[in-house]
């Protein structure tokens, strides 16, 4: 009976690791326990190998066989901003998402960069410089009224050369 509770508590995890990785996990977390103990300081990869006699790999394997099963939806950063929580699967970014990004990023700079000087600054100031209507109006010394005007008409034609 106490053999069967045993087996349930050492491989009814979350992940089935075999257990030969978690004997070495327990005696790598003995090892760090008594070398910690003894000297003060935390004992490294190489060391711990060559004491148990091991590679660094296995070694690497049993300490993350150990580590507790996260869940991908679960929250990993809190916005300081606004409260909201990131989950991991948020964060976690794909190869398709950066090409496209990178894409979208240099079609940007190429309408971006035909446009005339004042056009320019404007949506620079607007959008990567977060300015508002008012602070680019002053920059520029014109108008809010006009930096809005000439930011609907740019957009406009972006959105049309950027669609094409």
């Amino acid at each position: 009976m106490i053999g069967e509770i045993k087996r349930y508590i050492r491989d009814d995890g979350p992940i089935k690791v075999s257990r030969s990785i978690k004997d070495l996990a327990v005696k790598i977390k003995e090892l760090q326990k008594e070398y910690f103990y003894k000297k003060g300081i935390e004992i490294s990869l190489s060391q711990i190998a060559k004491e148990l006699k091991t590679s660094k790999e296995d070694i690497a394997l049993a300490l993350e066989s150990s580590n507790n099963v996260e869940s991908i939806e679960s929250s990993t950063y809190r916005n300081h901003k606004d409260g909201n929580t990131i989950s991991l699967a948020e964060t976690i970014s794909t190869k398709e998402n950066q090409e496209e990004k990178i894409t979208n990023r240099i079609a940007l700079n190429q309408v971006i960069s035909k446009l005339d000087k004042r056009d320019k600054e404007v949506i620079l100031l607007r959008f990567f410089k977060e300015k508002t209507q008012s602070q680019v109006a002053k920059i520029l010394g014109i108008t809010q009224v006009q930096v809005s005007r000439i930011e609907h008409k740019v957009l406009k034609n972006m959105r049309i050369k950027l669609e094409q």
